[in-house]
């Protein structure tokens, strides 16, 4: 997994083998192989908040069977295990790539404020290892990177509402992200100079409110 995010140039949270380990063991882990037993991809979930909310995490696929549609199949069947298994609880992930924002739109994920995830603390302590973690403190947990989306079994839209929705705004979507990496690997914001409400900062964006950038 490690190697997969240096790779892609992207932030990853660290696990350890062990811990990997106990997530097959507990059966919490959706694991793909070819018929002759090659390693294909894993998905892992673990929960927050009392069972509250449901992550799924660690998505990583082998080299040679990336861009296959692989991905695609081991997040709906994590998906589908996350609901089997917490029937009640609000599934989420982070994802820094539309690849995988596609993938969870598919299924009927939106994309929501930071302040709608799990306020666990160690849920955000597993961020600790992550090379983006100073701009998630910096921006106080409000926003880094990563694009939040979430599942609310009790309150959601059906995923064709929410596969059309991101095929519509797919464009936007992919502007954001540019955005994001533009306006946040900066580690100060720079102050504007030029001043429309004579406080020596522009007005504020929707970006701003919705986004905390």
């Amino acid at each position: 997994m490690e190697a997969s995010a240096a790779a892609r140039g992207t932030g990853i949270a660290k696990r350890s083998p062990d811990y990997i380990e106990q997530k097959i063991d507990e059966g919490k882990a959706v694991i793909a192989i070819t018929d002759h037993n090659e390693w294909v991809g894993f998905c892992y979930i673990e929960t927050w908040s009392h069972g509250e909310y449901v992550a799924n995490s660690g998505l990583i696929v082998a080299p040679a069977f990336r861009k296959s549609g692989v991905a695609k199949g081991i997040k709906k069947r994590v998906f589908e295990l996350s609901r089997e298994t917490y029937p009640n609880a609000k599934i989420f992930g982070l994802t820094t790539g539309l690849a995988v924002m596609k993938i969870n739109s598919d299924l009927g994920y939106e994309p929501v404020t930071y302040s709608e995830l799990t306020q666990d603390e160690a849920f955000w302590a597993g961020c600790k290892s992550c090379v983006n973690y100073e701009i998630l403190m910096g921006k106080d947990r409000k926003n880094c990177m990563c694009t939040a989306m979430l599942y609310d079994p009790k309150d959601h839209y059906e995923p064709e509402e929410t596969k059309e929705f991101f095929k519509e705004n797919a464009k936007g979507f992919e502007r954001l992200l540019r955005f994001k990496q533009w306006k946040l690997l900066k580690p100060f914001l720079r102050k504007d100079k030029s001043d429309t409400n004579g406080n020596g900062s522009k007005p504020k964006s929707l970006f701003h409110y919705f986004f905390h950038l």
